[in-house]
């Protein structure tokens, strides 16, 4: 099977006035929460691969919102996204189904890591909201229609791999008021290649992404090209986890693929249309 690229005319892209009224886009705030104190050496580096004021701000998260982070893992997202919507919005952390009989060792550590991580500093995450989504039926970690955006950053190969990307995206659209924004960030993929590619490599075609949103009932509402990486030819040895941060061949060409730096990513916008 192969995914071939999706052609989008203008029609489907949601029209400004769908989108619900809240108070601005807080850059200043957003810089400073990017390069805090609060923040890891490690992570505050990674700024300059993954971008998050420049995508916080693209994709129009303002500090009254109700924000859904899917599967935040370790909290490199959250460790902005929590006080930025600490004071005036509230900020939900929806991450791994913990007790499927094949949650891996990995991921419960991931996640007990998480909650202590929050707990350790209430005077930023005091007021954050966890719960499950994912296989095999936990879907929605938030009341129907209660979200103003719900966000994803490099997860969804994980659930093509794992089968259930569909019902991933049929619930972000549940979730959402009408106007609400999914903003999703993914590993991506050549054009044209095949889904089972896709669950070896981590790295998903863009047209893939379009057409999950679409099914579920989303519109296109922008792509922006903040996180590419031209030097990423998409095709290395341990697929993306041979790109840093994971630099899974330890050793073995690290230079070179320092040298690229972190993924090509895709970064789209979909808009649940106004009843």
């Amino acid at each position: 099977m192969r995914i071939t690229t999706a052609i989008f005319s203008a029609a489907l892209l949601a029209p400004a006035l769908l989108l619900p009224v809240h108070a601005e886009v807080d850059v200043e705030a957003l810089k400073s929460l990017s390069v805090g104190e609060h923040r890891s050496a490690d992570n505050r580096a990674r700024n300059e691969y993954r971008h998050p004021v420049r995508t916080l701000t693209w994709l129009g998260i303002e500090p009254d919102m109700t924000v859904v982070e899917i599967w935040p893992g370790g909290g490199w997202y959250a460790e902005i996204l929590a006080p930025y919507l600490r004071d005036s919005g509230q900020y939900h952390g929806a991450g791994f189904v913990i007790d499927a009989p094949d949650t891996s060792d990995y991921r419960k550590r991931i996640t007990n890591n998480f909650a202590a991580k929050l707990a350790a500093n209430p005077a930023k995450y005091d007021k954050v909201r966890l719960a499950p989504i994912g296989a095999p039926d936990s879907y929605l970690p938030v009341p129907a229609a209660s979200a103003d955006a719900v966000l994803t950053f490099r997860n969804v190969h994980n659930w093509v791999k794992g089968e259930f990307e569909q019902e991933m995206f049929d619930s972000f659209f549940a979730m959402l008021k009408p106007g609400g924004v999914l903003g999703v960030v993914e590993h991506r993929a050549e054009v044209n290649t095949s889904l089972e590619t896709m669950k070896t490599s981590g790295y998903v075609t863009d047209a893939y992404v379009q057409q999950l949103a679409l099914k579920a009932g989303f519109v296109l509402g922008g792509a922006s090209a903040i996180n590419a990486n031209p030097a990423d030819n998409h095709n290395h040895p341990a697929g993306v986890w041979t790109l840093p941060p994971s630099l899974r061949l330890k050793d073995e060409n690290r230079a070179k693929y320092l040298a690229i730096g972190e993924s090509d990513r895709m970064t789209l916008k979909f808009i649940k249309p106004a009843k």
